[in-house]
């Protein structure tokens, strides 16, 4: 597959950003005017929030401008992720990204001198204005953790500088790493992360795919104590900070915004690593079976079952599928589909120095925004179901809440989306011809859905767990470290049945989530809560699907705990957890017995 630069792509390939702004003429006079209401909002308000009605005008006008600048920063920001080595958008966003932190620095005082209030004064705001509380509720819990004003304004100044790991991290991976061609048998291939990723670790010729894997992994190889350095320094800041607001450990800190329990955040790394894995195992001595392996290395996890039936999808084709096999989510909800579609919401395109993965972005007042590298495979159906999933999350709560009141939990994140996956594959699944094609779907379900969430996703969490507690001791960790602790744990998963091959210890620089936060292991939560709420639609229809849609408009409303109630599950307890592990075991069972139905 050949890499073209980004203006070689058409137009219709890509996304139209210019929904959030016209041009950079434009979006030069739109930030001069939001930092001069950012003057006027400081000299209306700092030191003077001195009645219950001038906090409400404050954190209104405060509102407004934000909205202003998430859009504004989501336009230049943006423009990078699709061609990290493109001057003028690196230009562009830092220039941006200099006045939104300059504007989010002179506002920080607002959060501050509200949390100065009395209960009485707090309390009484929130009851007479309830499309505040939420806002209100969680500056009160955050009180104990906050810093003077003076020092959470430098911090907010600070805030370019604090995330120049991720930063420096994401620019060696997209721009400097140069993976090349490779040869096999006379033949060339060209090399991308992007390639890697969405192509050949899911190629069929064995000694391809696994050539692949070696010249990837020896090209990370070079860079990996740079990433480790910029890794160390993002944990060690987060573990500065932890201390700094007054908690007992790192994890205290992360899964503080996140409204969740630390027995919440192990159960789910803990279960799965016991429970999960020999059903994985299963899986795994499956793809060995099916494809003849002399043996199962870890280059070969990402294989097809059966990769000469999975068709071709153009976007054409795949916009069909999606819209027929969401269908069961509503009017309202087809509506946002098709606007996704023809409004150029999402970037399909596959050019050199584009962000890895797929992801959405939802600055509020606008509309989404999707990236995606599109390679053609039916699979990558699945992957923009589930962004979609993302879109249609933050289109209806962003109608229902203010901008305070969107954002949900990130253990919850990740609902929405999964939950699309699994109902587009159950879709699929019911209009399957015959036993092959049942196959090709369940080995979806497995290989796309469940793999990427419950096992690629997870390993990262089992790893950066294992991280976080030499940090929180006071230790600090290398390359060597962190590729030891990541093959302990590709080791412990996958047991005898899966030899971890020289360059999987590198996986752990392969993903951008651990600057992030605890944000691995949310997969798996979220996936958790998709599965669940996804079967109860299937199974009991249109109820299901309105508990679902008012889940969705709550936003960030609720806690993750109360959400799931919402849609009909529960996560108090580790029933849905094991239930989700034990449905990923009847679909493995389910193409053992089919395989040997095919193999007669």
């Amino acid at each position: 597959m050949e890499v073209k630069k980004r203006n070689e792509i058409p137009e219709e390939l890509k996304w139209n950003l210019h929904d959030l702004v016209k041009d950079d003429v434009e979006l030069k006079e739109r930030l001069k005017k939001i930092e001069s209401k950012a003057l006027a909002f400081v000299e209306d308000y700092k030191d003077k929030l001195d009645s219950t009605e001038k906090i409400k005008n404050a954190i209104e006008e405060f509102m407004a401008i934000i909205q202003e600048m998430y859009i504004l920063d989501s336009f230049a920001s943006l423009y990078t992720t699709v061609d990290m080595g493109d001057a003028k958008s690196n230009e562009r966003y830092a220039s941006t990204s200099g006045v939104i932190v300059k504007i989010s620095s002179m506002l920080s005082f607002l959060k501050t001198e509200i949390a100065g209030k009395s209960d009485d004064i707090l309390n009484k705001l929130a009851s007479e204005n309830p499309e505040l509380e939420i806002y209100i509720r969680d500056i009160m819990k955050e009180r104990e953790h906050m810093l003077d004003p003076k020092t959470e304004s430098t911090l907010s100044a600070l805030n370019n500088t604090l995330s120049a790991p991720y930063d420096i991290y994401q620019m060696s991976k997209l721009v400097d790493m140069d993976f090349g061609k490779f040869e096999v048998d006379g033949r060339e291939y060209d090399l991308s992360y992007n390639i890697f990723e969405g192509v050949m670790e899911s190629e069929t010729e064995t000694k391809v795919r696994r050539k692949a894997f070696d010249i990837f992994h020896s090209i990370l190889e070079k860079y990996k104590y740079t990433t480790a350095t910029c890794y160390s320094k993002q944990i060690q800041k987060e573990k500065t900070m932890s201390e700094l607001r007054g908690f007992d450990s790192v994890f205290d800190y992360l899964l503080f915004d996140q409204k969740v329990s630390r027995k919440l955040y192990d159960r789910q790394i803990d279960i799965i690593m016991k429970e999960l894995a020999p059903h994985m195992r299963k899986y795994a001595r499956l793809l060995k079976r099916v494809h003849g392996l002399d043996k199962m290395t870890y280059a070969d996890l990402k294989l097809n079952l059966d990769p000469e039936y999975e068709p071709k999808v153009d976007i054409s084709k795949a916009k069909d599928y999606i819209m027929e096999g969401l269908s069961i989510l509503g009017d309202d909800y087809q509506k946002m589909l098709e606007r996704a579609f023809s409004e150029r919401w999402i970037d399909f395109a596959n050019n050199h120095g584009k962000s890895t993965g797929a992801f959405c972005s939802s600055p509020y007042g606008s509309h989404s925004y999707i990236l995606i590298s599109w390679t053609s495979l039916m699979a990558e159906v699945m992957v923009l179901a589930h962004e979609l999933g993302h879109a249609g999350h933050y289109y209806l709560c962003q109608r229902n809440q203010n901008i305070l009141g969107t954002s949900p939990s990130l253990y919850f994140i990740e609902a929405p989306s999964t939950a699309n996956e699994i109902i587009m594959e159950m879709f699929l699944l019911d209009n399957a011809k015959d036993l092959r094609e049942r196959r090709w779907v369940l080995s979806q379900i497995i290989a796309r859905t469940y793999y990427h969430n419950f096992v690629t996703h997870f390993m990262e969490a089992a790893y950066q767990r294992e991280v976080y507690k030499i940090i929180d001791k006071g230790g600090s960790v290398q390359a060597d470290t962190l590729s030891n602790i990541f093959k302990e744990k590709l080791e412990e998963f996958w047991g005898e049945d899966v030899e971890i091959i020289p360059g999987s210890e590198l996986t752990w620089m392969r993903q951008p989530h651990y600057y992030m936060g605890l944000y691995p292991y949310t997969y798996s939560a979220g996936l958790t809560i998709g599965t669940q709420v996804s079967k109860r639609i299937l199974k009991e229809g249109k109820p299901a699907v309105e508990d679902w849609i008012k889940t969705l408009k709550a936003g960030g409303t609720k806690t993750p705990v109360e959400l799931a109630e919402m849609a009909g599950v529960d996560i108090k307890t580790d029933k849905a957890l094991r239930d989700t592990i034990d449905y990923i075991g009847s679909v493995i069972d389910e193409l053992e017995e089919i395989t040997d139905k095919l193999e007669i």
